[in-house]
């Protein structure tokens, strides 16, 4: 089993950064892809970044340029630097992470960009 806690997010304008963090626990040895998905209200979740054991990244066409995502593997810990935000970019956003053919889920958190 594998726990993911997320941290971050919150309230800022248009324009701010932000930053989301999401820490693995349990049985990580064998986590392969680590990522971030969100979902607004009245839409489906969406894929926003992801990040392999690598280091390969692969980012939603809405967030390149903006968005990054980076791993530490020593903290176990996954995190997406949100920069510029939009009004769109508002949505609940969750941590995921793949360990063979299981998926795990964050508990979600909460960003809302103001204008």
């Amino acid at each position: 089993q594998v726990q993911l806690v997320q941290s971050g997010g919150g309230l800022v304008q248009v324009g701010g950064s932000l930053r989301l963090s999401c820490a693995a626990s349990g049985s990580i040895f064998r986590l392969n892809v680590m990522g971030w998905y969100r979902q607004a209200p009245g839409k489906q979740r969406e894929l926003v970044a992801t990040i392999g054991s690598g280091g390969r990244t692969n980012f939603a066409d809405s967030v390149k340029g903006r968005f990054t995502i980076s791993r530490d593997g020593a903290k176990n810990t996954v995190y997406l630097r949100m920069n510029s935000l939009k009004s769109e970019d508002t949505a609940v956003y969750y941590c995921n992470a793949l360990s063979g053919t299981t998926e795990y889920w964050g508990q979600g958190t909460q960003v809302t960009v103001s204008s």
